[in-house]
């Protein structure tokens, strides 16, 4: 197992590959790039995937090419597969996912493999939104996903009038942390 990780906008960044690919990638919470340099073990796509990620938050990248290795069931890994095909700066309900796979009434099985997915951001799942156009739950934190969808262009309907200052405390918390808004 080969491990990296990227202190981001957002806070650091870990992911993890086989010989195959990418298989998990998550945020890390608060823990900073220093607590966690002696953990790194890279490969050629650990290093493929730090790159593109540094593309991806300086706004250079909207597709990621890195190879993907995600363990999990036949049906989450069909729904992984949708939400790869989620296009930079657009979302897509759980049921309009659901109608992808011809299966129109699975919303919460997919909703449910959607809160599966170990390959956060690289697999978009914070593209996936409410049927009523509302953000919904994200494992990397509701703030995380309104600034994602944000950076990429997305007008997302505000169901918490607080989501808009909580996403500028974590960026203001993060400005002093990160290479890319130095």
């Amino acid at each position: 197992m080969f491990i990296d990780y990227l202190d981001t906008p957002l806070g650091l960044f870990e992911f993890m590959a086989t010989e195959q690919g990418i298989c998990q990638a998550i945020f890390c919470g608060d823990q900073s790039y220093d607590d966690k340099k002696g953990e790194r073990k890279a490969n050629d796509i650990t290093a493929l995937c730090k790159q593109q990620l540094i593309e991806y938050f300086a706004g250079q990248r909207h597709i990621f090419t890195v190879p993907l290795d995600p363990q999990g069931t036949e049906f989450q890994q069909s729904v992984w597969g949708c939400l790869a095909k989620i296009p930079f700066g657009t979302v897509k309900s759980y049921g309009e996912i659901a109608k992808m796979l011809d299966k129109p009434k699975a919303s919460q099985a997919v909703g449910g493999a959607n809160g599966r997915n170990p390959i956060t951001l690289i697999v978009p799942c914070h593209r996936v939104i409410g049927g009523d156009g509302s953000l919904t739950g994200y494992a990397g934190g509701i703030e995380r996903k309104l600034w994602l969808l944000n950076h990429e262009g997305v007008e997302v309907k505000q169901t918490n009038n607080n989501a808009k200052l909580d996403i500028k405390n974590v960026i203001n918390k993060r400005q002093a942390k990160t290479q890319f808004l130095r």
